[in-house]
């Protein structure tokens, strides 16, 4: 009952809220373009419950809720469909009209890409509340002490200096330090301090240490080998205006896509940690995690699982959404839709790859909560 709580419930709300607007953002677009759809699901398998709307679309929940879909009238997928001919003969022209193949190919690709386009939308309205009603960080970081002999000692930082970049990233809080050190993939981590008003660059290789995250999860973490603090002896919390709220939400998006696509560039060069790889299971623990800091703590990783969600979507694997605008992007040049079989052949690709992604992040939760050695 425990785990229900803790752990099940708060993961359910999650993904729960994530898929719908990644959805409906499909569902939206498809509406706009006049495709017909007869299914909006959140999770596979045996419907729980459901209603059927005014249009006719069956609105439901299923058993499994780990993803979903929206089914459009006259075709399960959303593929560059090359036999249209025998499908345009079962239907009359009032209902052609509906079908997601007799779109135009740009009102397809909208209508693809919705999904992500909502999960982005969904982290910007969250950040911007936040920074809003709540306020951000604006704590200059302060060096109050150095380690001896450590990566920050040998680097030439000194007490009292305060750090202003890092990585040519600008440190606009004091919560910006660990962050960015610890997303860096750079074997080297550039510093620029402020120094008696004069700006210095530093290099620092950190160390990497077996550490603890504030929920007591095992991670690697690296260490420079200092302890900041506030540079004024207090934290600036500001409430933003809409204007410099959205703004900050913009970069907070650009941060975790660059941080994303360059720790995914990190396994092709064969320093990635695979081990901070996980899958459902172990965002199922994070949200229950997180959901003890409050609510702020549990939207913020809402925004954050949505960003990922609409970023992973847009790879150009086949089955994701960023796979069938790959398959858009050949019809653009070639001016014809791909071969069916060479579709079906990518399909098959896309559908070993998520496969073997599946099984390697379980294999990495079930090891992260201890059923594995």
């Amino acid at each position: 009952m425990e785990i229900l709580i803790s752990f099940i419930i708060p993961f359910i709300i999650l993904l729960t809220v994530v898929v719908f607007i990644h959805e409906y953002g499909h569902y939206y677009y498809a509406k706009k373009y006049g495709v017909g759809v007869t299914d909006f699901s959140i999770g596979f398998g045996k419907e729980i419950f459901g209603f059927n709307d005014k249009n006719g679309t069956r609105w439901k929940f299923c058993l499994i809720p780990l993803g979903g879909y929206v089914k459009f009238f006259g075709d399960r997928n959303v593929f560059s469909q090359t036999e249209q001919e025998a499908l345009l003969k079962k239907y009359n022209k009032t209902d052609q009209k509906k079908l997601f193949v007799t779109k135009p190919l740009y009102q397809r690709a909208l209508i693809v890409a919705g999904g992500p386009l909502a999960n982005f939308l969904l982290a910007i309205v969250i950040f911007s509340c936040i920074y809003m009603f709540v306020g951000k960080d604006f704590t200059p970081a302060k060096i109050e002490e150095i380690v001896t002999e450590s990566p920050a000692e040998k680097s030439g930082l000194k007490k009292n200096d305060i750090i202003i970049g890092i990585n040519g990233n600008k440190i606009e809080s004091i919560l910006e330090v660990s962050t960015f050190i610890n997303t860096s993939t750079a074997d080297i981590i550039t510093i620029k301090v402020l120094r008696n008003e004069k700006e210095l660059i530093l290099q620092a290789k950190p160390d990497i240490i077996d550490s603890k995250d504030p929920f007591g999860n095992s991670i690697k973490k690296k260490m420079i080998g200092i302890k900041i603090g506030p540079a004024s002896q207090e934290f600036n919390r500001e409430k933003l205006g809409p204007t410099k709220a959205l703004f900050y939400s913009f970069k907070e998006i650009w941060f975790v896509t660059e941080t994303t696509m360059k720790f995914i560039g990190s396994f092709f060069q064969g320093k990635g940690d695979t081990s901070q790889l996980g899958g459902p299971i172990k965002i199922a623990k994070i949200s229950g995690q997180v959901m003890e800091f409050g609510i702020l703590a549990f939207l913020s990783t809402v925004a954050y699982i949505s960003i990922s969600l609409g970023l992973i979507n847009l790879f150009p694997i086949p089955l994701l959404d960023g796979g069938h605008l790959m398959f858009y992007l050949f019809e653009k040049i070639l001016g014809r839709p791909l071969k069916q079989a060479t579709q079906e052949g990518f399909f098959r690709i896309g559908l070993f790859l998520l496969l073997s992604l599946m099984v390697f992040t379980t294999f990495n939760d079930l090891k992260d909560w201890g059923l594995l050695q």
